[in-house]
């Protein structure tokens, strides 16, 4: 991570020995100094995190994490509503990003507008007024249709990467893009989603990308923070993703390719699935560092499975026990299929202890995470498994998983459960394949029965 880090004109005063420093604001009026806390073009902002010049449509920043993205979008909106913006969407991956992040946190709206520039905040829905009589409305990527209607002549999207639904949420907010000079920012830490790559490849309109790293932010970073973050995770593929900002390709040797999850993803799951399953695969420790539990709800109709929901959570064993159970309670599932190769009875025991009638199937690992995968890797490359929606945590796992073994940092647990799941859902497959290991024969078998 060597390179020139970029900095603003507060970061290299602050950077100067107290008395020098000191010495400089000595010499400011107050109003100068107070101009000095709200003067985001010409003093607090690094180059990069000032709108580029030119007529563009998208101002896409990809970057790592605590790059600034927060601020810099807000920023920008308050630019455009003193430029004359008069109707702003706001779009976050989901309701509480919405609120917490872009307008509450602390590089929210609400934070970096001047005292008297909003005059009026209701939190739900969002809709916050200007004092020049612009209004910004607030939207979530787990509801595409609230976008239906209103029209815009700005919009900014926060994590437009780890949207639900990404493309859907995406196609309606350009249909309300259409009052006056309309322009958009998008500001997000990059996945090889399909969306950012139709985005880069100038398919979405004019676009300017701007990227950066975490580092480059490092003046306002806590050192101790960088420290463990860069020592930990410099060099590693999950560092040039979220400290880098890098979009990533797939893993070479890797047995899902996050293109084929995008092209069957939907938004919707049929409702009459034959079977429903909650798969749980708890992990071994419970510590502040532990893996996640993997909790994953799917059903199947006919030769099609669709993975409904990703519940899985950091906790105690009565937290995921009561987790699963209200997931088999929420789809009416059939059953909850659980990994006993750790925790052996004690798994069975804690859900019977919260539910001592629920239907358990108990499954036990004989073969390699990668290897039991690679049959319902090779379901999904048929286009016979569907992700309802977005499941991020799980889809990177996945895509982590290659013929050599699993190459994340922490155990693919949330990957596991999904495989528990369809091998539940797609019972044949769990019977031995033959000598050669050829998967291909055994799904055309499968299909052809």
């Amino acid at each position: 991570m060597k390179a020139e880090i970029q900095s603003s004109p507060a970061d290299r005063l602050a950077a100067l020995p107290y008395e020098e420093r000191q010495r400089f604001l000595d010499t400011l009026t107050d109003d100068e100094a107070s101009d000095l806390l709200t003067n985001w073009r010409e003093f607090l902002a690094r180059p990069d995190q000032i709108a580029p010049d030119g007529n563009w449509d998208i101002w896409l920043i990809l970057s790592g994490r605590g790059w600034g993205k927060t601020r810099t979008g807000s920023e920008w909106v308050r630019e455009r509503v003193e430029g004359g913006a008069r109707r702003i969407a706001l779009i976050g991956e989901t309701q509480r990003d919405l609120e917490k992040v872009m307008v509450e946190g602390d590089s929210g709206l609400l934070n970096c507008c001047p005292e008297g520039f909003i005059v009026r905040y209701n939190k739900r829905p969002v809709e916050i007024e200007f004092n020049t009589g612009a209004i910004a409305l607030g939207f979530s990527g787990t509801e595409p249709d609230q976008l239906r209607g209103p029209q815009f002549d700005t919009a900014w999207s926060d994590e437009l990467a780890k949207w639900r639904y990404a493309r859907e949420t995406w196609d309606q907010l350009q249909f309300g893009l259409r009052l006056g000079d309309p322009r958009q920012i998008v500001t997000t830490t990059p996945r090889p989603i399909q969306i950012i790559k139709d985005i880069l490849a100038g398919l979405e309109g004019e676009v300017v990308v701007t990227r950066g790293r975490t580092l480059d932010n490092s003046a306002n970073l806590a050192g101790k923070f960088l420290d463990k973050i860069i020592r930990r995770y410099d060099g590693t593929r999950l560092g040039r993703q979220e400290l880098e900002g890098q979009v990533l390709g797939d893993m070479p040797g890797a047995i899902w390719q996050q293109d084929v999850i995008d092209l069957h993803r939907v938004s919707e799951a049929p409702d009459d699935l034959e079977r429903i399953v909650v798969s749980i695969d708890p992990a071994v420790t419970n510590t502040e560092n532990s893996d996640k539990h993997g909790i994953i709800v799917a059903g199947r109709r006919g030769q099609d499975a669709f993975v409904l929901e990703d519940g899985s959570m950091n906790g105690g064993p009565l937290d995921w026990a009561r987790r699963g159970i209200a997931f088999f309670d929420k789809y009416e599932a059939d059953a909850i299929v659980i990994e006993v190769n750790q925790g052996g009875d004690m798994v069975r025991q804690t859900l019977e202890s919260v539910r001592p009638t629920l239907p358990i199937i108990e499954v036990r690992a004989t073969r390699g995470k990668h290897v039991r995968a690679e049959p319902y890797a090779a379901l999904y490359a048929q286009g016979r498994v569907h992700h309802v929606g977005r499941f991020d945590e799980l889809e990177t796992q996945m895509t982590m998983t290659t013929n050599a073994g699993y190459e994340g940092e922490d155990s693919p647990d949330q990957m596991d459960a999904c495989v528990w799941a369809l091998a539940d859902l797609f019972p044949d497959m769990t019977r031995p394949i033959n000598a050669h290991g050829d998967i291909a024969a055994k799904l055309l078998a499968m299909s052809s029965a």
